[in-house]
């Protein structure tokens, strides 16, 4: 059973920065995707960017591209989220997730989604 514990986040100033860390235990392959999710209240949860593990594969959404980056400790099965230039509508929970079945390029398809976090707030003041 694949277990996932989000550290990380909080408050920050717009401009600001905050990392997010989320170490995965339980799992008995290295071809998956990682990810992070952001769910705003009252929104629904869209992907914020993604890893192939076997791959070093990455994918980021439109609105943070450029201002968050992905990495990893593969000792520790550990992914982060590193964010930089905060705004105030990266305001929202973010969860991190592994998906069921791996591939080169990193899946985005919620449905592909089997293990999840316990979600970590973000609040970006202006």
């Amino acid at each position: 059973q694949v277990h996932l514990v989000q550290s990380g986040g909080g408050l920050a100033q717009a401009g600001g920065s905050l990392r997010l860390s989320c170490a995965a235990s339980g799992h008995t392959s290295t071809d998956f995707t990682m990810s992070w999710w952001r769910q705003p209240p009252g929104k629904e949860r869209d992907i914020v960017a993604a890893i192939s593990w076997a791959t070093g594969n990455t994918t980021y959404s439109d609105s943070v591209k450029g201002r968050f980056i992905l990495s990893r400790d593969d000792a520790k099965t550990t992914l982060y989220l590193q964010m930089y230039n905060l705004k105030p509508e990266d305001t929202a929970d973010y969860y991190c997730a592994v998906s069921r079945t791996g591939g080169d390029v990193p899946t985005e398809s919620i449905y592909d989604f089997a293990h999840w976090g316990q979600g970590t707030p973000v609040r970006v003041s202006p």
